[in-house]
């Protein structure tokens, strides 16, 4: 539960010495109950204050980093629906790989890890990690570890019962940041490993109440790079145990629950993958090990994940600005659009497929799409205009045709005494229709 401001106070060294930045204790206490400060900023804060501010503001999902440097993490998520708050962390996508697969296949499925890549609204994704399960031959298993993390540089999900056989790998790959998978019963031989090399642990239980006695024992012992890995035989049972351990973290504060899950898809049938994978990221998934590369599944995976993970009180936008599509002259023709991203990445995506060159003006709308943000006066005359003159794009320019979007067609009249140097165009309503509409009107 958070703490007020005066319950923080009561933790504080009460020297009003201002080190912190705060005129007083009690200042910086409010701070702290806002989130907008930390305990490390007060220099005399004792241990005690330190051990109950970090259980009081402890997310009820433990944020877990993985990965070279650290740079992934899943996790810290404090709400159980979107429309809540936020998602935070999207759950990250692997590749699974087994022991027993062919060369062929093994290339394959490596290659496609290092040079699989999908462009959506100008963020760039790719997979993320490697699984690896160990079935019969242990030196194989270390042998092509070593050949994965040579070849990607991506964190390893080492899915292996031999102790030795992950003990070597772990030798190898030391500064991968990877993901050690236990059971209950080698848990405390791959904890040590997993200290020894800074890796996180997926512990694989059959139950709950095993998960349950196990994270607590493992917390106790000041291990928390831990992600739940469950055994379900259905796509029911999966979405229901996701969804008990999730709301047992978050509405009821059982810490032993509130870590991320990681789960290895099952089936290879490429729709029964895609329902489960579907359904782990809507419900709560925090790694996602796909059987087989697919580029088709993987974009629509991406596309989702984003649309989920995306914060539903802010709309994804560009920056505002004039940007180049093309080889644009002085002669070129202007387009204008909002910063919402899609919008933005559409309409400059048709212009380019026109085959001509030209400049696009985004003017900031909050990131508001072109009729929402005329709605809310974002996306007008004065502003566009104001926008134009800021950039001193007339100025530039010998020819000046700027072309708006159909939707708005009302504005042109304003925009014309706004601009009287510039000839206002009205363009198709359509993004689809710029291609026929710069064929007709301006070629």
């Amino acid at each position: 539960m958070a703490l007020t401001g005066l319950q923080i106070n009561k933790l504080l060294p009460g020297t009003n010495c201002k080190e912190c930045g705060s005129n007083t204790c009690l200042a910086f206490a409010m701070k702290l109950a806002a989130r907008k400060a930390q305990i490390t900023e007060c220099p005399y804060a004792s241990e005690e204050a330190h051990r109950i501010l970090f259980e009081a503001t402890e997310p009820p999902v433990r944020a877990v980093y993985f990965g070279p440097n650290k740079k992934f993490v899943v996790g810290e998520e404090t709400v159980l629906y979107r429309h809540e708050k936020a998602f935070v962390h999207p759950p990250r996508i692997g590749l699974h790989i087994l022991e027993t697969d062919s060369d062929m296949l093994f290339e394959e499925k490596l290659d496609a890890a290092v040079n699989y890549t999908y462009h959506r609204v100008g963020e760039e994704f790719g997979i993320d990690c490697i699984a690896l399960t160990c079935e019969k031959n242990n030196d194989l298993f270390v042998n092509r570890a070593e050949t994965v993390w040579n070849r990607c540089n991506k964190p390893l999900v080492l899915n292996c019962n031999d102790v030795n056989s992950v003990l070597r790998v772990c030798e190898k790959i030391a500064n991968s940041g990877s993901i050690l998978c236990c059971s209950i019963e080698n848990c405390d031989q791959f904890i040590e490993i997993a200290q020894k090399y800074n890796f996180a642990l997926s512990l694989h239980v059959n139950t709950l109440d095993e998960l349950f006695t196990k994270v607590t024992e493992m917390r106790n012992r000041g291990f928390f790079q831990i992600f739940l890995q469950f055994t379900t035989y259905s796509l029911s049972e999966h979405f229901l145990t996701n969804t008990i351990v999730r709301s047992a973290a978050i509405k009821y504060g059982i810490k032993s629950l509130g870590f991320p899950f990681l789960r290895f898809v099952q089936s290879g049938d490429i729709w029964e993958s895609a329902i489960e994978s579907i359904t782990e990221i809507l419900k709560y998934g925090g790694i996602i090990i796909l059987p087989n590369f697919d580029p088709a599944l993987l974009a629509s995976l991406f596309t989702l994940r984003m649309n989920a993970y995306s914060d539903p009180q802010k709309p994804i936008q560009v920056d505002p600005n004039i940007y180049l599509i093309g080889d644009p002259t002085k002669n070129s023709p202007v387009f204008v659009t909002t910063n919402f991203s899609l919008t933005y990445f559409v309409v400059s995506g048709e212009i380019e497929n026109s085959g001509i060159s030209a400049y696009l003006v985004v003017p900031e709308c909050e990131g508001m799409s072109v009729l929402t943000a005329w709605a809310a006066g974002k996306f007008t005359a004065p502003k566009i205009a104001s926008f134009i003159n800021e950039k001193k794009l007339t100025d530039m320019l010998e020819t000046k045709r700027l072309i708006i979007p159909g939707y708005v067609a009302q504005i042109s009249g304003e925009l014309s005494e706004l601009l009287p140097e510039w000839d206002i165009l009205v363009g198709p309503q359509e993004a689809s229709d710029i291609e026929s509409f710069v064929k007709s009107r301006l070629l």
